[in-house]
């Protein structure tokens, strides 16, 4: 096994390590980095999905850098809009299991994630057929290739590319539009320094 997915005691030291270096913007997302280091040091298993009371997931808003719109999609289980995401399963990288579930869940190769996370959120979900658990997710931005057409998989039964005024719209949550308003935020800086086209 690689350190990149070790599993067990001792694999959560670069999830570790990446929450304690993340730059947090508020008292709130300080609160939420809390919360994931304190669940982390009891939870050894935490990045595996058989850490029944919660476990960490990896989001990615993806951001066409041209257009300023986000991709969102509708998710079979959940009946819901939400980024694109996903279980860590083991991997320590939060940051490759985002783009891996990005690129998954949208079809659009050669996604690239912009810096470290932008934002955390813990939340519980309640899938059909499972007991109801919590997720502390991670989440990134990612830049789609301009021009990109999202292609499903059947996690999701409809994509769409939105502005940021339209996610109240969609019935997104208060989470979806603060990732969003920040992933943008993050873009429009890049790009201001040529770090994006």
């Amino acid at each position: 096994m690689t350190d990149q997915h070790a599993e067990g005691e001792g694999g959560l030291a670069r999830v570790v390590t990446t929450l304690e270096t993340m730059s947090v913007p508020d008292p709130h997302q300080a609160a939420v980095r809390d919360r994931m280091l304190a669940f982390a040091a009891i939870h050894p298993d935490a990045l595996l999905r058989s850490c029944t009371e919660g476990h960490f997931t990896a989001s990615a808003l993806v951001v066409d850098p041209g257009s300023e719109q986000v991709l969102v999609l509708f998710h079979t289980k959940l009946r819901r809009w939400l980024q694109p995401g996903g279980h860590a399963d083991g991997d320590t990288d939060l940051a490759a299991a985002a783009r891996r579930e990005a690129t998954e869940e949208t079809g659009i190769g050669g996604l690239v994630v912009l810096g470290g996370p932008v934002d955390l959120d813990i939340h519980e979900v309640r899938p059909p057929a499972e007991d109801p658990h919590l997720h502390l997710d991670v989440r990134y931005v990612v830049v789609a290739p301009t021009d990109s057409t999202p292609h499903g998989n059947h996690e999701s039964e409809a994509l769409r590319w939105v502005g940021l005024d339209e996610l109240l719209g969609l019935g997104a949550d208060a989470g979806l539009r603060r990732l969003a308003g920040r992933g943008v935020a993050v873009v429009r800086e890049a790009r201001g320094r040529g770090l994006v086209s």
